[in-house]
């Protein structure tokens, strides 16, 4: 997993406190990162039907209550189905260690990244916004 989930989290908790300061350039001083990127995190945000945004207008707001997005949404707009566990491609199938690694290690990743799932659906973009803002408080 890369620093979009965190940025599209923080983006999504922009939008949905502050909706006329939404712009990329004012998202991105907020992430501290270049509004591009801001315009490539919005893109995946937008094609997952989590915000919208209209060309040639600063701008987005969400597409549904903060209550009903939750991390998973937003897991899975930027990271795909992909899982955060990789498997490396051809350990050598005549070591005894090879030959059964990927078994071994697909059945244990396979539950962290159902347990992680599970996390991320049961928090949602209103609890975020809430932590931030009572940590402001």
């Amino acid at each position: 997993m890369n620093s979009q989930y965190a940025v599209a989290v923080h983006v999504l908790s922009l939008i949905g406190q502050f909706p006329e300061h939404s712009s990329s350039a004012d998202m991105a001083a907020s992430v501290g990162t270049n509004p591009v990127v801001i315009r490539t995190v919005a893109g995946q945000l937008r094609r997952a039907g989590l915000i919208c945004t209209r060309q040639g207008v600063a701008g987005a707001s969400l597409t549904r209550p903060a209550v009903q997005i939750t991390l998973l949404d937003v897991y899975r707009a930027v990271n795909g189905e992909d899982s955060v566990f990789r498997l490396h491609e051809r350990p050598h199938p005549n070591c005894p260690v090879g030959a059964n690694i990927q078994a071994t290690l697909e059945a244990r990743f396979g539950r962290a990244q159902a347990a992680m799932e599970a996390e991320l659906a049961r928090t949602t973009l209103a609890d975020v916004m809430s932590d931030l803002v009572s940590r402001a408080g």
